[in-house]
């Protein structure tokens, strides 16, 4: 089979024979798959992140932990392998994301170690090679339609961002040299992706 010729992601349209108990169990006996869940109830199989890709993700990471971390802002990270549960019921993992304590002490014990039921404040995805724009793109929207307050859709390829917001357009910058704001999420935090080695 020439695995070439298939487009990821790949949905298998299975609807709501799955409960939210019984997918995360699936998920957890295919550890090996990285699996989201539409909102509804259709499994997607996800590409595995390419090594510059996953770089690069490690790198915006690491920036972002580090200004939080000196900044004293209260929040949890969390990485690509970390599925949320958005109020429409669809499972996602974003590149990475980011919770406020607040809203991250609401949650139980219990739902803290499964697929949380909650949106973070800050998600950002980064387009691997194998990624359909359209759907990132589609993903954005659900993130802010969800409750996010501000998503990053990063473009390694074209070297684009796409910026989105609550309650405003979006915003597209074609170029990594000019830094990201944080604002009014995390004010004064600015990313510049054009110190980030892309060889």
């Amino acid at each position: 089979m020439d695995t070439s010729l298939i487009t990821l992601p790949v949905t298998f349209k299975v609807g709501d024979i799955m409960s939210e108990d019984e997918f995360f169990r699936f998920c957890q006996m295919n550890d090996m798959l990285n699996l989201e869940r539409d909102k509804y109830g259709n499994i997607i199989f996800m590409s595995p992140t390419g090594t510059s890709t996953g770089s690069f993700n490690l790198e915006v990471s690491t920036a972002l932990a580090i200004w939080l971390k000196t900044h004293g802002i209260a929040g949890k990270l969390f990485d690509s392998s970390t599925g949320i549960t958005l109020p429409n019921g669809a499972v996602r993992s974003p590149d990475l994301s980011w919770i406020s304590r607040d809203k991250w002490d609401t949650l139980s014990i219990k739902d803290k170690e499964r697929f949380a039921p909650i949106c973070p404040e800050f998600i950002i995805e980064v387009r691997s090679k194998s990624d359909s724009l359209r759907y990132l793109q589609d993903k954005m929207q659900e993130y802010i339609d969800n409750g996010c307050q501000l998503a990053w859709l990063i473009d390694r390829f074209k070297e684009r961002v796409s910026i989105y917001r609550s309650g405003r357009e979006i915003e597209h910058i074609n170029s990594f040299n000019t830094p990201l704001s944080g604002d009014p999420l995390f004010p004064g935090f600015k990313l510049d992706l054009s110190l980030i080695d892309q060889s």
